[in-house]
């Protein structure tokens, strides 16, 4: 097991030095199948030329003592933002999605298996966070009690009023554009 508490540790002031958060630390897979993700972000969000300088310079720093004995053999070095849907882990990142909608996977009781669940968070604190779910409950959740969660990326208004005033769903259009033709 790879100890990502050390790697961030390592990490973050680097990354910080280029005016960047380190968001997350994930290692998946095992032997040459193995991938770290460093994600990193920003206020407005990062761009091409913000990963290649996270990645210039993460890399040196993990293949030199310490990290080098945390990541033995081979991996797979990916550089990232979180993303428009960033996965939820810690009670920073849930503080950081405050009013934004996000699905969360929770776990149940004994008589049924884990739940997903999809609203507005609202007050996150150090031990949990509300949720306005879609129907305007609100449900109190803690986050041990969290398997998975992410934020969700909403398009817009998924419907669009057409000229004849009936309603049609915004996704079963065609992407067609007037200066290039569908190819079929």
């Amino acid at each position: 097991m790879v100890d990502v508490d050390n790697i961030v540790q390592v990490l973050a002031p680097a990354v910080a030095d280029l005016g960047l958060d380190l968001y997350d630390v994930d290692v998946t897979g095992s032997g040459r199948a193995r991938i770290l993700r460093v994600m990193v972000d920003r206020d407005g969000g990062v761009d091409l030329e913000a990963i290649a300088a996270a990645t210039q310079a993460v890399s040196p720093l993990l293949d030199a003592p310490p990290l080098d004995a945390v990541i033995p053999g081979p991996y797979a070095l990916e550089v990232s933002s979180p993303g428009l849907e960033r996965p939820l882990r810690t009670p920073a990142h849930f503080a950081r999605a405050a009013g934004e909608t996000i699905s969360v996977k929770i776990r149940a009781g004994d008589e049924q298996g884990a739940r997903r669940v999809r609203g507005v968070i609202t007050a996150p604190d150090d031990t949990g966070f509300e949720l306005v779910l879609d129907d305007g409950t609100v449900q109190r959740i803690a986050y041990g009690d969290v398997t998975q969660a992410h934020t969700v990326f909403e398009w817009g208004d998924d419907t669009k009023s057409s000229k004849s005033g009936s309603t049609k769903s915004a996704k079963s259009k065609r992407a067609t554009s007037p200066r290039e033709p569908v190819r079929r």
